[in-house]
C-alpha cells in the first residue's frame, strides 16, 4: 500500500453486506468510503454532525468508483485516503481499498464534494480548507 496516504483505516466485511454471489454488494463500498471519510474528518477536528447543526452541509457531488476485485464475508481490508482541493468550491477524497493481508487492490475511488452554507450556496469553511492540499 502506498505510504503517501494522509489517513488509513481498517474494517471487516460483515455477512449481511454480501449479495447472492457471496461478494460485497457494489453499493456497500460507498458506505465503507463514507465511513472512512467521516472518521478522517473527525480525527482532524472536523465534526460532520456539528457542521450540519451549524447549517453547513458537506455533500457529495460526484462519485467515481473503479472496482478491481471483490471482497467476501470475513475479509479484512484497509482504506487509504487523501484529501485535496479540486477547485475553488470543490474538494476531493481519493480513496483506495486493499484486501488484507495480501494488499490486493479492491477499489479505487474519487469522491468530489462541496460544502453548502446556510443559504444553500457552495462555500468551503476556512477550518476545512486548512486541510486541503
Amino acid at each position: 500500500m502506498n505510504s503517501a496516504y494522509a489517513f488509513t483505516h481498517e474494517l471487516d466485511v460483515r455477512d449481511y453486506e454480501c449479495d447472492m454471489q457471496g461478494i460485497v454488494n457494489n453499493s456497500v463500498y460507498q458506505n465503507y468510503l463514507e465511513h472512512v471519510r467521516h472518521v478522517y474528518l473527525k480525527q482532524v477536528g472536523i465534526d460532520f454532525a456539528e457542521y450540519t447543526r451549524q447549517g453547513v452541509n458537506l455533500v457529495v457531488v460526484r462519485a467515481e468508483l473503479d472496482y478491481k476485485y471483490p471482497l467476501k464475508s470475513g475479509d479484512r481490508f484497509v482504506v487509504g485516503l487523501n484529501f485535496m482541493r479540486e477547485s475553488l468550491l470543490k474538494f476531493a477524497f481519493y480513496q483506495d481499498i486493499y484486501r488484507l493481508p495480501d494488499m490486493k487492490p479492491v477499489l479505487k475511488a474519487k469522491i468530489i464534494g462541496t460544502a453548502l452554507n446556510g443559504r444553500g450556496r457552495p462555500e468551503i469553511p476556512e477550518e476545512l480548507a486548512a486541510y486541503l492540499s
